[in-house]
């Protein structure tokens, strides 16, 4: 694994899988810092996105997951922080490029879209993916707007 530490947060159509992600990881010795919700009563997804963006951006975690019923709502939510590098990812191969062409910083799961298992395996890639450098480092360091 790339770290040991891990943001997490999604809205109420991932608090199910959010909290299956956290114990799965947790079995693994990876610390689990939940910015919420916790539960499965309606709620807006971009309070939670906010919130861990800027746990990464303050550099107290490098890498989050945020999880949505889509994953795109929170996932376009993390990307408006400047230094998030979120993915929307939905499948094994998606997820290992997103880190190693994509040096992406965030994990965002669509949980009406993947079981639990699949997402296992997602994050798995993710947190184990070293990311490529050389020609995708040029491509990185121009997402940033200046």
């Amino acid at each position: 694994m790339l770290t040991n530490r891990i943001v997490i947060g999604s809205d109420h159509a991932g608090f199910e899988l959010k909290e299956k992600l956290k114990l799965y990881l947790g079995n693994k010795g990876i610390e689990i810092f939940d910015v919420g919700t916790q539960s499965n009563d309606s709620c807006d997804y971009p309070d939670f996105a906010h919130l861990l963006a800027e746990e990464i951006e303050k550099d107290n975690f490098q890498y989050g997951i945020s999880i949505c019923g889509s994953g795109n709502g929170i996932n376009m939510t993390a990307n408006k922080h400047q230094k998030i590098r979120s993915a929307l990812c939905w499948n094994e191969e998606i997820s290992r490029l997103a880190r190693s062409h994509n040096d992406a910083n965030n994990c965002s799961l669509p949980a009406r879209f993947i079981d639990e298992e699949l997402a296992y395996k997602i994050v798995d890639i993710f947190f184990s993916t070293e990311f490529e450098g050389g020609r995708h480092l040029r491509r990185v360091q121009k997402i940033p707007k200046q």
